[in-house]
């Protein structure tokens, strides 16, 4: 089904405007190769746009207990190779979550660069009564709080609320009002450059890998190229 400025593919939405895309994630559904197709989509309609806007993914529900009947490592593959793809994009992508949010809608909050939930939010690893799923959702939850403060959710399963989302610094903002507290993020971003927003990104990303002699050289790289910006901006 096709409606004017919107795609419906699958059990997601994505919806293209002008200077906004949005991409609408139901965390309840299995892993697909719609779901694959559906994050390269919007990573080719914000790349093909140029540096204008900014991505929204808009992402709520978790699995039930059968959601990997089916499932391959090859899927999984293709789906952690497109989120790759997402967290690369030369654009500030934001995502929202309300209410429970697991599976493929965990995995794509976490890969966002600002994180807004409603005060009624928990982020569930999938968790089979024996195990949890050792997606990379794991990976990027340690990532963004550490270890010993997500032990518990990545050991065994334990729901991180909303508050405690806040205070571990996977999410960024609380809200009752998801569209306003978007469309603040989205004025704030406004004439953000993609392209050196995609470079900070990869700094940020090494830093914590990274020795300082091994991290001079693109960081000066980095300066060199906004000092360029700004002269011929200036000589304009």
């Amino acid at each position: 089904m096709v409606k004017t400025g919107e795609q419906t593919v699958g059990d997601d939405t994505v919806r293209d405007m002008s200077d906004a895309l949005t991409l609408s994630i139901d965390g309840t559904q299995p892993l697909s190769l719609a779901a694959v197709r559906d994050i390269t989509g919007l990573c080719d309609r914000a790349e093909d746009r140029g540096e204008a806007g900014t991505v929204t993914l808009k992402v709520s529900g978790a699995p039930g207990p059968d959601w990997t009947d089916g499932l391959t490592v090859a899927l999984v593959t293709k789906w952690e190779r497109a989120l790759r793809r997402l967290e690369r994009l030369p654009a500030a992508t934001v995502a929202l979550a309300s209410g429970d949010c697991g599976g493929q809608a965990l995995d794509a909050f976490l890969a966002a660069d600002i994180r807004i939930a409603t005060r009624d939010t928990r982020l569930l690893l999938p968790f089979d009564g024996e195990s949890t799923w050792p997606g990379l959702a794991m990976f990027r939850l340690v990532q963004l709080a550490g270890s010993a403060r997500t032990r518990r959710a990545v050991l065994f399963g334990q729901p991180v609320k909303a508050s405690e989302a806040l205070m571990l610094g996977v999410a960024d903002e609380l809200t009752d009002d998801l569209d306003g507290a978007a469309a603040a993020t989205a004025q704030r971003l406004a004439g953000l450059s993609g392209k050196e927003l995609a470079i900070r990104r990869q700094l940020l990303f090494d830093a914590a890998t990274t020795s300082f002699e091994d991290a001079l050289g693109p960081h000066l790289a980095a300066c060199d190229r906004s000092l360029r910006r700004t002269a011929a901006e200036e000589a304009a």
